[in-house]
């Protein structure tokens, strides 16, 4: 649709719905920027008469409640107006746990780069008069990163049904490798964006963290190649990949840091040099050296070794990241 009509379509909206009465066309052609003018001229009315049989039928075709007819029996023609009752939208209401899982939504999306979709959706809803809890449940926790760049691509392949190709580096492997898979879907489970699809090399259904998928990934094929399992749960496919046997950490933590981390935590008392000493229990060890390595020198791991390596691993790749920027 062209930008002027567009523009003529939204001020004829506009006058009709702020009138009880039935509006006629020669007045809506007068007061409605965009129709042509009334010049005295049979090729000016009928340039109107046609645009505006036009713009009638395009609003009646989005849905738009456009009525015909009569204010008094003294109107020698028909007129026009929008109903506001059949227009409006009705009022919105949500519980509290709907408004919590609004706000977690739109939480989640600002991390996808589809934060200004997510926006608009916030926006419309305070305007509707629905007051979103944005922060509801959810623990504040430090980030590495404020988006994942692998998130649009894979999410264009999933939702098109195309193959997908990227490397995948591990937490226990020094360098990429290339996976070939066929995405059925993404999801956020525990503040991380997750692929599930079928793995074609392996010919098994595989979990991947969109934070360990280096380079950009490419999709190949024709769209609708293939169809995600009937009875696919994304979330609990993710859960039940990240199920490991449960591990203690024992880090130091300065006094008055790491707030979120000691919501998680026991305590252990204080250790010789004032800090304090916390004891972890986790199933997803590699997660948690994320999430340590967030907290740069405010944190330090005292056990497992493999853990503290871990962590230093991921501060020196910041550290190196950093310099080549």
């Amino acid at each position: 649709m062209a930008a002027k009509r567009a523009e003529r379509l939204v001020n004829l909206v506009i006058a009709l719905l702020g009138t009880r009465q039935y509006v006629s066309a020669a007045k809506i052609r007068s007061i409605v920027p965009g129709y042509e003018p009334d010049d005295g001229t049979d090729r000016a009315d009928e340039a109107f008469k046609r645009m505006f049989e036009r713009d009638k039928a395009e609003l009646r075709e989005i849905g738009v409640p456009l009525e015909t007819g009569r204010t008094s029996a003294f109107d020698t023609e028909d007129g026009y107006r929008i109903a506001r009752a059949d227009y409006e939208l009705p009022e919105i209401t949500l519980t509290g746990e709907e408004a919590a899982a609004v706000g977690l939504a739109l939480r989640l999306w600002q991390s996808a780069q589809l934060a200004g979709a997510a926006q608009s959706a916030l926006v419309k809803l305070r305007a509707a008069g629905v007051e979103v809890d944005q922060s509801r449940g959810l623990s504040i926790q430090p980030r590495l990163d404020a988006g994942e760049p692998a998130f649009e691509p894979c999410y264009a392949a999933a939702r098109d049904r195309r193959a997908l190709a990227f490397d995948y580096r591990r937490p226990d492997e020094q360098t990429a490798s290339r996976r070939r898979v066929q995405p059925w879907g993404l999801v956020a489970w525990h503040g991380r964006w997750y692929l599930v699809g079928h793995d074609l090399d392996r010919q098994a259904a595989r979990v991947f963290r969109l934070s360990r998928v280096t380079g950009t990934p490419r999709a190949s094929g024709p769209a609708g190649a293939f169809e995600p399992p009937a009875d696919l749960d994304l979330a609990s496919v993710v859960a039940g990949s990240e199920r490991r046997e449960e591990q203690l950490v024992v880090v130091r933590a300065r006094p008055g840091t790491a707030i979120g981390l000691r919501r998680h935590a026991t305590p252990l008392g204080a250790a010789d040099d004032g800090d304090d000493r916390l004891e972890l229990r986790t199933t997803a060890p590699w997660a948690l050296a994320d999430q340590l390595a967030a907290y740069g020198p405010d944190v330090l791991v005292e056990a497992p070794q493999r853990m503290r390596e871990a962590v230093v691993e991921r501060l020196s790749r910041l550290a190196a990241a950093g310099e080549r920027a």
